[in-house]
């Protein structure tokens, strides 16, 4: 933390953390690690290539958590998938999942598509959620 109370740094500055990436993977910006947020849950995705960005998951048997999430598209555009209903979904647009049990996903139409992924359970203190904490040796008990 700095003297004023306060971090800045740009997404392109968010290193992935360590760990296989396949080729045409987007890049992971693991803010949550990045920055040591404890409150909630975000996670940003960079398409390399046109193609998958967010993959097809609940938050329930997928993540083992019950999050709600909250996507927004920072950059470029997107089609999401909402349980078979399909979103288009351009730069400014912001996509709502409140229903954990929700089957969704994304795919970017260029690279260079950025979302912003926010994420936790309503009515319960954020928890890091089993598949961030191997990545995440501050939130290993």
């Amino acid at each position: 933390m700095s003297e004023t109370g306060y971090r800045v740094t740009h997404i392109d500055e968010i290193p992935e953390p360590a760990g296989e990436k396949e080729a045409g993977e987007p890049d992971w910006h693991a803010v949550r690690i990045h920055f040591g947020i404890q409150s909630f849950g975000v996670n940003a995705y960079t398409a390399t290539q046109e193609g998958e960005i967010v993959g097809e998951h609940d938050e329930v048997e997928h993540s083992g958590t019950k999050h709600e999430e909250l996507y927004y598209v920072s950059k470029g555009s997107a089609t999401f998938t909402v349980d078979g209903e399909t979103i288009e979904a351009p730069a400014g647009t912001f996509v709502y999942v409140p229903d954990p049990a929700s089957i969704r996903s994304a795919v970017a139409h260029e690279a260079g598509t950025t979302i912003l992924c926010l994420g936790g359970t309503p009515g319960e203190a954020f928890a890091v959620s089993p598949w961030e904490q191997k990545y995440d040796p501050a939130s290993a008990s």
